[in-house]
């Protein structure tokens, strides 16, 4: 799994970015299938915006970004969000209820009901 930090109109100190890098690979305990995380920072003025994307398997791709005043806060609120959504993310990979047919959901031994109208399709005479 690989982590890239990427800034833009600015640079953070070697120490914020081993801790970025730190915490980032802590997203690999929810989910495994990470094949890649990507941090881009971007310096707009007194404004930071922080975005992350986490590639699952090179086929779908969760994106969470943050716009702040502190460069560590903001990483630290993108990373929240950024958990919140892989774990949703997992939760719908194991919810296997949804996979199942209505016919194995039901049980069999419900009886049927029967019409209210038995003459239904006949003609009146």
């Amino acid at each position: 799994m690989q982590v890239a930090v990427t800034c833009r109109h600015g640079s953070i100190n070697s120490e914020l970015r081993d801790y970025i890098i730190r915490k980032s690979e802590k997203i690999v305990r929810y989910l495994d299938q990470v094949s890649e995380i990507d941090v881009t920072i971007e310096f707009e003025g007194p404004r930071v915006n922080v975005e992350m994307l986490v590639e699952i398997d090179g086929y779908h791709t969760i994106v969470a970004h943050v716009e702040g005043e502190d460069t560590g806060a903001t990483f630290d609120k993108t990373l929240h969000k950024m958990e919140q959504q892989v774990h949703r993310h997992k939760e719908k990979k194991r919810d296997h209820r949804r996979d199942k047919p209505l016919s194995d959901v039901l049980p069999s031994d419900i009886p049927e009901l029967p019409n209210s109208a038995p003459d239904a399709g006949k003609k009146p005479e």
